[in-house]
């Protein structure tokens, strides 16, 4: 290989590193309603260098959000670990939707139906089998209403989504955590304080 071949090599490697970080804050701000244009000016790059890599906003986004919804199932994953199942499944919702809330791409990627790449549907069919895990467990502990299913959580996400935009008052939690305490506690078999 010649030095002039590595040196091509490293640049393309390195503008595709300046893609993906450009992406995922261009997203994060934007959603993904940004273009592959927003995204190589935000990297300082043309967009023909930004099209070799990726020949479309789609494909860059299955990348991006793979690897968060990836994050997302090892959370899952870990909650799993936890000896009360209900406070994990709790827990995993909450660290969940925090990051959902400072990433407007997440938000709208969680809100999507079924229409995604193959890397992002295995994510979420990660994190769905987990969070169901989670919800059998929870009902065989009595802590878990009995009509509870996993179909449950992507309406009580997009309700959430609808209020995450909420001003917290006063300087106190944004309203969103406080809604979604009120939904989980309405899924417990003896709803608590």
């Amino acid at each position: 290989m010649s030095d002039e071949t590595r040196v091509l090599r490293r640049d393309a490697e390195h503008n595709r590193r300046r893609t993906l970080a450009a992406a995922r804050e261009v997203f994060a701000a934007r959603g993904l309603q940004a273009t592959l244009n927003d995204v190589a000016h935000h990297a300082g790059l043309g967009v023909g260098t930004v099209y070799r890599r990726f020949p479309n906003k789609e494909a860059l986004a299955e990348v991006v959000y793979a690897a968060a919804l990836d994050e997302l199932r090892d959370l899952a994953r870990a909650a799993l670990a936890e000896p009360d199942a209900y406070m994990a499944l709790r827990a995993f919702l909450e660290r969940a939707l925090e990051r959902a809330a400072t990433d407007r791409g997440l938000r709208e990627l969680m809100r999507q139906g079924t229409d995604a790449g193959e890397q992002i549907t295995r994510a979420r069919e990660g994190i769905m089998e987990r969070c169901g895990r989670l919800i059998t467990r929870a009902k065989h502990q009595g802590a878990l209403r009995g009509d509870v299913t996993v179909a449950d959580f992507a309406p009580i996400v997009a309700m959430i989504d609808a209020v995450m935009d909420l001003p917290p008052a006063g300087g106190a939690d944004p309203p969103w955590r406080r809604y979604l305490a009120v939904i989980l506690d309405g899924l417990r078999e003896r709803p608590g304080p």
